[in-house]
């Protein structure tokens, strides 16, 4: 940590000279210490606070380098908030480690007396007979499928039917299991591993249907993640084969969406207009989010005191139909397409500086826990909910994940299979 402090300074004060390569190079710098420090130590790829640190302080790093001329120099207040976000979930886990923990290495634990593939396999039946079904009911509803469209960019945002898309998008999730079944041992009946492989393709096809970049990503990236912390290893070719697979239907998908080249380099408006299209789109996804948080330190004119962050109770639950004024809080942004954020956006519009820190220690311990159980799970669901969290942590630049209602509907189903396959054991324990 104190390397991370010293690291941090110093870009702070190459930013303040005006040395941006500088103050990022240092940042990305750090971000990959921390991150070879918690694998050095535990052999865990998917240990939860290397991966965070890599993503959020990695990602400032990137953003550093102010590349595009949307950037602007930040306030010292967004920088004590960066370090805040990075210090207590540092802090925190490594208070928690050094008192609580066990020094578990990611592996898997001992299994239950019953095969968990039975209950997994009616899992991914459930599971997907409600995504399906959801799917079907919106495309008729809406009398259309958005990669279909032509012409419009946002065709996915309005492809929603109003508590049925939750069910949609649970389609993410089939992959994950069905990596857990087949790890788990399969079925002897090859009709029964058939249908598995055919309804995780399927799950992979609606976001392609419904022109979701991120959605395909998401469940890609979590069924990786699952088999990562339930084997604790991965064949570096199996990294590029995925990738190999999703540039093609990221590149289709963007098209599909009216996304030409023409138009994303008008929006992301960066300093070398040579600069190709698949390097200015990740960096600017990445580094945007940042500048779209010191636009909100700047603008914010008073703290909303826990209602940003709540608006998953208020969206869950309908409340903010009969109570509008719970959600209704101005975005501060740079740029109108730009509307991704980072992790601590909403904890820093609830509290400021206070939310920020205080968030970022929750999650510390959060993480501290998952990865201090990792090598006493039983219950093969949990590698999935240890998976959705690493994913979550991974894209910490991205976006509010805790505030948004679909993160915790994801959980929420997570749960109940977890449970499902807990009741099904003979050994229960989760």
């Amino acid at each position: 940590m104190i390397i991370y402090c010293i690291c941090y300074l110093a870009s702070y004060l190459f930013a303040l000279c005006g040395q941006d390569s500088l103050a990022g190079v240092t940042l990305i710098l750090a971000a990959a210490y921390l991150y070879s420090y918690d694998y050095r130590r535990t052999g865990n790829l998917l240990h939860l606070r290397g991966i965070f640190s890599v993503s959020w302080t990695g990602g400032q790093g990137i953003a550093a380098l102010q590349l595009s001329r949307l950037q602007t120099d930040w306030q010292l207040e967004t920088w004590i908030c960066f370090f805040l976000a990075q210090a207590a979930f540092w802090l925190v886990f490594e208070a928690l480690d050094r008192f609580m923990g066990e020094s578990i290495v990611g592996r898997p634990g001992k299994a239950w007396q019953k095969p968990a593939a039975r209950p997994l396999y009616y899992c991914i039946l459930g599971l997907s007979a409600f995504w399906l079904a959801a799917f079907l009911i919106e495309a008729v509803y809406l009398g259309y499928l958005p990669l279909f469209m032509q012409g419009v960019p946002h065709a996915y945002s309005e492809f929603h039917v109003r508590g049925v898309h939750y069910f949609t998008v649970s389609c993410v999730l089939t992959p994950s299991l069905a990596v857990l079944y087949f790890l788990e041992g399969g079925s002897k009946s090859p009709m029964k591993n058939l249908t598995v492989t055919v309804l995780a393709v399927l799950s992979l096809v609606v976001p392609i249907l419904c022109v979701s970049r991120f959605q395909l990503i998401f469940a890609v990236a979590a069924a990786l993640f699952t088999y990562i912390a339930y084997t604790g290893r991965v064949k570096i070719s199996t990294v590029i084969s995925l990738a190999a697979a999703l540039i093609p239907l990221y590149v289709l998908l963007t098209i599909a969406r009216s996304h030409d080249v023409e138009y994303l380099n008008g929006i992301f408006e960066m300093k070398n207009e040579a600069t190709p299209i698949f390097i200015s789109q990740p960096y600017i996804y990445v580094a945007n989010n940042y500048e779209n948080f010191n636009c909100l330190v700047e603008a914010l004119p008073a703290y909303s005191h826990g209602l940003r962050m709540l608006y998953p109770l208020w969206t869950l639950t309908g409340l903010k139909f009969f109570f509008p004024e719970l959600i209704y809080f101005p975005i501060y942004i740079d740029k109108t397409e730009l509307t991704t954020l980072t992790l601590f956006y909403d904890a820093y519009y609830d509290f400021g500086p206070l939310g920020v820190a205080a968030f970022s220690a929750l999650l510390g311990a959060a993480a501290f826990w998952l990865v201090n159980h990792l090598g006493r799970i039983k219950n093969p669901v949990s590698y999935m909910l240890y998976g959705q969290f690493a994913f979550y942590l991974a894209l910490a630049f991205f976006t509010t994940w805790f505030s948004n209602p679909t993160t915790w509907f994801y959980l929420a189903v997570t749960g109940i299979m977890a449970i499902y396959c807990y009741w099904s054991a003979g050994d229960r324990n989760i």
